[in-house]
């Protein structure tokens, strides 16, 4: 409310600033039809004064503020692949019975345009991935996502991720898997319908993570060009990557 009366009172204040020129020009020059030609010539003006401001300059302000705040989100997902992105890839890949499919076509990116990663990764669904789950696996996964229970929920909640809907989703689905087996109480003796119901949740992780991977190093090749060399050599995806530089 105070911040309606505050706008209503400067609105007040501007008409009757404007009146107050008016006013002051009839009084020296005393020139209706000259003060009548300017009103209507400004009037005329006002429509394209509103189009510049309100969309034109605010939509350029915007998309320039955008640009800043992903520039900070992106460092945000940066930490987050250093913390648990990258461990969770090479874990779940190696889960990945069609890896020997998917992964020559993610080995080498050095050489990847920004089209050549959004294509790719809008062609990418659930169905390039089979997730076998063998004993002990889920274990693991239970006791290293259960560590990082706190980072999660410090990501969740920064309120500048829910512009990023992509990653986003992927902290839900981490956060989800997480809780699913945190409540399982034997992971090794879990039934077939269960197992299966698990491998999905981790394919779902798979690809929301490799789909956010593959944005984040399109960000790094374009505005990092020294984090993406090293991203490049830490490859999760490359059998041959190493961070040493030969």
């Amino acid at each position: 409310m105070k911040f309606f009366n505050w706008k209503i009172q400067l609105s007040i204040a501007l008409i009757g600033l404007s009146l107050v020129f008016y006013l002051l020009n009839y009084l020296v020059f005393r020139d209706v039809g000259y003060m009548s030609r300017l009103f209507l010539g400004q009037l005329g003006f006002l429509p394209i004064s509103v189009l510049l401001v309100t969309i034109i300059l605010n939509q350029l302000l915007g998309q320039r503020a955008k640009a800043a705040k992903l520039a900070k989100l992106n460092m945000v997902i940066g930490a987050f692949f250093s913390e648990v992105g990258m461990t969770l890839l090479r874990t779940l890949s190696a889960w990945d019975r069609h890896l020997p499919d998917f992964q020559p076509q993610v080995a080498h990116l050095s050489h990847w345009t920004a089209p050549d990663f959004v294509r790719f990764s809008n062609g990418l669904s659930e169905d390039n991935f089979h997730i076998l789950l063998k004993g002990g696996d889920l274990e693991t996964l239970r006791d290293f996502l259960t560590q990082k229970r706190d980072f999660f929920m410090r990501l969740l909640e920064n309120p500048n991720l829910l512009e990023h809907d992509s990653f986003s989703n992927l902290l839900l689905a981490v956060f989800h898997l997480t809780e699913e087996l945190a409540h399982r109480t034997d992971l090794s003796r879990l039934t077939a319908a269960d197992r299966e119901h698990l491998a999905g949740d981790v394919k779902r992780v798979y690809l929301l993570l490799i789909k956010e991977w593959l944005a984040y190093m399109s960000h790094l090749q374009s505005r990092y060009p020294y984090l993406f060399s090293l991203a490049l050599r830490t490859n999760p995806f490359d059998p041959f990557a190493t961070p040493e530089i030969k």
